[in-house]
């Protein structure tokens, strides 16, 4: 097929050699299957801004930090320049979360490079070699299903221990070749750390997952892995090597109202003092 605009860089660079077809069109990007030489890849070509149609954008973005302050400046005035470098580290957010989740332990496609805007992958195939299906598109019987949701919570697990949630993790973001489930779609990758919404973000991810498996192996849905994981990373207690139960009893503390009342009482007085000067300020003679 004819070379989209935004891919002819790498062809000219090398890093491309032919387009092969159009595989997909998403609300963040278009995916094309590429030839690198005797590879068969994929290049995501990731939308304008002005295209993009992704909801509420500065959730997943929070507590995603520019070094140099000059630049954060900028992205916070919403200047020309600042509106493109924001562009810039929305784009290299994916290639980012692929290499970091690979370390750790997470299968994810692999990245080669990020150019102009065009992320160069790995092609996730099936045994037959061709493109792995989507998780939505799978069936299986409820001992598979209970299998790989287990491997899907592990990964999710591991994402937290690097410092990520995915944020937008269901069965469409989730491929199954030969070895299992392949996680993919990251550029609204959350810091799990700086961003206010990531808890609930966490819950979701999991919610959405179970959910799925959950048609195949109903039990699945008694699981509690979402505040397992919270509760451990809060604590500073997950890593890699947690061995998760899906299971979790939260306790239920009891009120000390004697501190409570202290605290009343405190602020009362501290309040009755400030009257109090307040009213000699106004009458300085008495």
């Amino acid at each position: 097929m004819r070379t989209p605009k935004r891919i002819q860089p790498l062809v000219d660079e090398g890093l491309v050699d032919e387009v092969l077809r159009q595989l997909m069109s998403g609300k963040e990007a278009d995916v094309f299957v590429v030839r690198c030489g005797s590879d068969i890849r994929c290049a995501k070509v990731y939308k304008e801004a002005a295209k993009r149609s992704f909801k509420k954008a500065a959730q997943y973005q929070e507590g995603r930090k520019e070094r140099n302050s000059r630049r954060q400046r900028a992205m916070e005035k919403g200047s020309k320049f600042g509106r493109k470098h924001q562009e810039e580290i929305w784009q290299h957010a994916e290639v980012d979360a692929l290499f970091r989740l690979a370390r750790a332990g997470v299968r994810v496609p692999q990245p080669y490079i990020c150019l102009d805007g065009v992320l160069l992958m790995e092609l996730v195939t099936d045994d037959e070699g061709q493109v792995a299906p989507q998780l939505g598109a799978v069936t299986m019987s409820a001992e598979q299903a209970r299998e790989d949701h287990a491997t899907v919570m592990r990964y999710v697990m591991l994402m937290l221990c690097a410092g990520l949630i995915h944020g937008d993790l269901s069965e469409f973001n989730v491929l199954v070749d030969e070895y299992g489930p392949v996680i993919i779609d990251l550029p609204q990758a959350v810091d799990a750390s700086a961003n206010n919404n990531a808890r609930a973000m966490l819950t979701r991810d999991i919610q959405n997952i179970t959910d799925y498996y959950a048609h195949f192996a109903p039990d699945l849905q008694n699981n509690r892995y979402a505040k397992e994981m919270w509760a451990l990373y809060e604590e500073g207690e997950l890593t890699p090597e947690t061995e998760l139960t899906g299971h979790f009893e939260e306790v239920e503390k009891a009120a000390d109202v004697d501190s409570v009342m202290e605290e009343i009482k405190a602020a009362l007085a501290e309040e009755q003092q400030r009257q109090e000067r307040i009213r000699d300020s106004d009458n300085p003679e008495a």
